[in-house]
């Protein structure tokens, strides 16, 4: 059934916001240009009505902190099938972008500046040129919403296709109005599909093989030494790093690596994701806030209340883990930005592989 939401006005007797509209989506295209975190708070935006080599034109270009791209087409007046199509027609021309054309796209967009210095600004990572856009994913932006894109879009993500869409709706408050948003699939799991097809060759694909990878990332911001002693992973500072977190289950095995550094664990899943707020610590004492025992607790407790840039974990039990100066790293094994992922790549497969020889212990 096609999405559909309401707003009420707190009070003694709630009162409805009556729903609106915009006066045409040409305005909510130039809305996320101005400010895209009406799309994500995670997205930078490289590129707007960007001419594709079929004679089409892809209405707004995005990239994600994995080097990812981001297609992003709005519904306007079309039928589901149109946009759908036409969404897949241009994702065939986002494949084959060349680091190049990226980067001559950005330039278009931002008045000449550079791609590798605004993504360094804005993700504060250098941009492997290796990893751009080997994968992507599709973003339908819809005022309205109907039944058959709805299942249409499903279909698509349910096959490892990822594909979105996000829905728009208008209300009224006095003179004012206002904008809501609503995802039709949890937008993890899009990205979850996203980095599943990344690859070092592009259509290179395996079943997972059921070992998941984990990117403990940033030492400003989390410690390997707390996570190795108190049993735990954890990622934040924006949903796009925390959502991949709720892929696991307990009972999945997952083998981490420090970026730059290397891999240095591998352990089973305890318990499902938990807020900052909400982790707690087993030690001599007992159970103690995560807040009163961490490393970087200062840090987590100025984001604890912010649902979006709170740190998220996971409570694992280590099979087989090394200090952060004795990592595992060589040519040929797998890594990814994301926070959580299944790869299905051979390169995986071939990494669980040489990493069983370096943590002995690793069934248990």
């Amino acid at each position: 059934m096609p999405i559909n939401h309401a707003i009420w006005l707190v009070g003694e007797k709630p009162v409805p916001l009556a729903s609106s509209r915009l006066a045409s989506e040409q305005l909510l295209e130039d809305m996320i240009v101005k400010d895209p975190r009406i799309l994500s708070s995670e997205w930078m935006l490289i590129g707007r009505q960007e001419v594709t080599s079929h004679g089409g034109r892809v209405d707004l270009l995005a990239i994600a902190p994995d080097a990812s791209l981001v297609l992003i087409e709005l519904k306007r007046d079309r039928t589901p099938r149109e946009i759908i199509a036409q969404a897949l027609d241009y994702a065939s021309w986002v494949e084959q972008l060349k680091p190049d054309r990226i980067a001559q796209i950005f330039q278009r967009f931002s008045g000449g500046k550079s791609l590798d210095v605004a993504f360094q600004e804005r993700f504060g990572v250098v941009l492997d040129e290796e990893i751009l856009n080997q994968s992507h994913q599709i973003i339908i932006v819809a005022a309205e919403l109907d039944p058959s894109t709805e299942r249409i879009i499903s279909y698509l993500n349910a096959r490892d296709i990822a594909v979105n869409a996000v829905f728009f709706q208008v209300f009224e408050h006095g003179n004012e109005k206002l904008l809501s948003r609503a995802w039709l699939i949890d937008p993890g799991e899009t990205q979850a599909n996203v980095a599943s097809t990344t690859s070092s060759a592009k259509g290179e694909k395996e079943p997972w093989n059921g070992e998941f990878y984990v990117s403990f990332g940033d030492a400003t911001s989390r410690s390997w030494e707390d996570a190795r002693r108190f049993g735990f992973i954890s990622g934040g500072g924006g949903s796009w790093y925390s959502q991949t977190l709720k892929l696991l289950s307990p009972g999945d095995r997952v083998w981490v690596k420090i970026p730059k550094k290397g891999y240095v664990g591998v352990g089973v899943v305890q318990e499902q994701v938990q807020p900052v707020l909400d982790f707690k610590i087993q030690t001599e004492m007992g159970e103690q806030p995560a807040l009163d025992l961490l490393k970087h607790a200062d840090l987590y407790r100025s984001t604890a209340e912010d649902a979006e840039c709170a740190e998220y974990f996971v409570r694992v039990n280590w099979l087989d883990a090394v200090p952060e100066n004795r990592a595992v790293n060589e040519v040929g094994l797998f890594g990814n930005q994301n926070t959580v992922c299944q790869p299905t790549t051979p390169k995986w497969r071939h990494t669980v592989d040489r990493l069983k020889k370096f943590f002995p212990n690793w069934a248990g």
